[in-house]
């Protein structure tokens, strides 16, 4: 299965003031662009090009680090536009989500403040995740492309922290990139879909 990038499922202007048009043009057109090119290229020298992409990240993760890299952030970005979307965030999880986070997570409010800190606390390049893991949820951060995926667990949430995914619209402020990650972008709706997928 060769990796295709996938179009945006809102226009560039959709994510303003909190994600700028020219974020998501270099962001989604460029980097994203560039993993699945590369990808592509790497997963058909490697003999794996009919592979899906979650195969593709588990069977290269620590044997084969260029198609590793390049496959796991296409897979990353595949569910992180989805992520986002439109009057998105805040607190009004849907019942079986908000359930989940209040068992396994402490509640919203200490949900937010652990899952902004480990966005804040990954050193250089990374991810923050919520993910189902044994049947419940934690929160990790991986360095680089490096998912949940390849640990034994499902992402159900995930934010990219790479320079390129704020610096245009926040600079050097990640945790307020992060703020406004959960406060006004999160798409709670995706987050039960993959939640219940994970769950089966």
């Amino acid at each position: 299965m060769a990796f295709e990038l996938p179009a945006l499922p809102y226009d560039y202007e959709a994510l303003v003031p909190y994600m700028s048009k020219e974020t998501l043009e270099f962001h989604h057109d460029k980097h994203h662009k560039a993993y699945v090119d590369n990808g592509n290229k790497l997963a058909a020298e490697a003999g794996l090009s009919d592979l899906s992409v979650e195969d593709v990240v588990k069977k290269s993760f620590g044997t084969n680090a260029g198609l590793f890299n390049n496959a796991a952030q296409h897979y990353n970005h595949i569910h992180f536009w989805k992520w986002l979307k439109k009057g998105g965030g805040g607190n009004k999880l849907p019942g079986k989500l908000e359930s989940a986070f209040a068992s396994d997570l402490g509640g919203y409010d200490k949900f937010k403040a652990d899952f902004i800190a480990a966005g804040t606390t990954q050193f250089g390049s990374g991810w923050a995740w919520v993910s189902v893991k044994n049947g419940k949820l934690e929160i990790t951060k991986t360095p680089n492309g490096e998912n949940p995926l390849v640990h034994g667990a499902t992402p159900i949430l995930g934010v990219d922290v790479w320079e390129h995914s704020y610096y245009i619209d926040y600079r050097n402020a990640r945790p307020k990139y992060l703020e406004a990650f959960v406060d006004s972008l999160i798409n709670w709706d995706y987050v039960l879909e993959r939640y219940e997928a994970a769950a089966k």
